[in-house]
C-alpha cells in the first residue's frame, strides 16, 4: 500500500505530526556513521572490521556504544567521543535538510497541523542540526533520548512523548526513516509513514520522499 492510495485516510485526517530528524527530516546518516568508525576505531578498535552503523540506525548513541563494548566506562567515553565527532561534522556543514524538509514543516503549520519532533538524537546534537537546518521553529517541542529512560524501538519511547503532550494517538501520524523508529511508533499504536523507502517496516506505509508528503497537503 502506498501514501498515495490512503492519503485522504492517514495524512489529512491526523492533526499532529511526530517527526524523526535523523534520517527522516535530515540526511545525517553519512556523518553519524563517520563519527561512530573513527570513536569506535580509537577506543575499541577490534570491534571496527564488524561494525555496521546501519544495524542501530535509529537506536542512540549511548545504546549502540554499549553493545560495542563490555565496559560501562568505555561505552561512556565511545558515546561522548562519537557524539563530540558528530558535533564538529555537524559544524562543518555536514548535515542538510533532506529535499522538501522545510516545505513540508511549512505547509503542516499553514495547514494548522501541529509538529513535535522525537528523536533518539542527545539534545546537544539535536539543538546544532537545528540551528543549522534552520528547521527548529517548525516545531511546538523536541523529545530527545536525554528526555526519557528508553529508546527507540521501545514503544513506550513514542508512548512518553504522546504521554508528555497530551496527544491522542488516533490524531496523530508519525514520520520515521529507519525499522527502530517504525517499530517504536507502531508499537505504541501510531500510524506511520516509513519515508526514503519503497519497502516500509511492519506496519507502516511507505513514503519515497518528503516531497510526496508535501503534494499531498497542497492537494487538501
Amino acid at each position: 500500500m502506498s501514501v498515495d492510495t490512503i492519503g485522504a485516510e492517514v495524512v489529512a485526517g491526523r492533526r499532529v505530526w511526530l517527526c524523526d530528524l535523523d534520517g527522516t527530516l535530515v540526511d545525517s546518516f553519512p556523518a553519524h556513521e563517520a563519527a561512530f568508525r573513527q570513536a569506535v576505531a580509537e577506543l575499541v578498535p577490534a570491534a571496527l572490521p564488524s561494525f555496521r552503523y546501519a544495524d542501530h540506525a535509529g537506536a542512540s548513541t549511548a545504546e549502540v556504544a554499549a553493545l560495542l563494548t563490555g565496559d560501562r566506562d568505555v561505552a561512556a567515553r565511545l558515546a561522548r567521543r562519537k557524539q563530540g565527532l558528530y558535533r564538529e561534522f555537524v559544524a562543518a556543514g555536514r548535515v542538510r535538510p533532506f529535499p522538501g524538509a522545510r516545505r513540508l514543516l511549512d505547509r503542516l503549520a499553514a495547514r494548522g497541523r501541529v509538529a513535535y519532533l522525537v528523536t533518539a538524537g542527545s539534545r546537544g546534537s539535536v539543538e546544532r542540526v537545528l540551528a543549522g537546518s534552520s528547521l527548529g521553529a517548525g516545531f511546538r517541542d523536541v523529545l530527545t533520548a536525554d528526555d526519557v529512560p528508553v529508546s527507540k524501538p521501545d514503544p513506550e519511547f513514542y508512548g512518553l512523548a504522546c504521554r508528555r503532550w497530551g496527544v491522542d494517538p488516533a490524531e496523530a501520524v508519525v514520520l520515521e526513516d529507519s525499522a527502530h523508529g517504525v517499530a517504536s511508533a507502531v508499537g505504541a499504536g501510531l500510524a506511520t509513514l516509513h519515508v526514503h523507502t519503497a519497502e516500509p517496516a511492519p506496519g507502516a506505509v511507505a513514503v519515497r520522499g518528503l516531497e510526496d508528503i508535501v503534494a499531498l497537503l497542497e492537494d487538501e
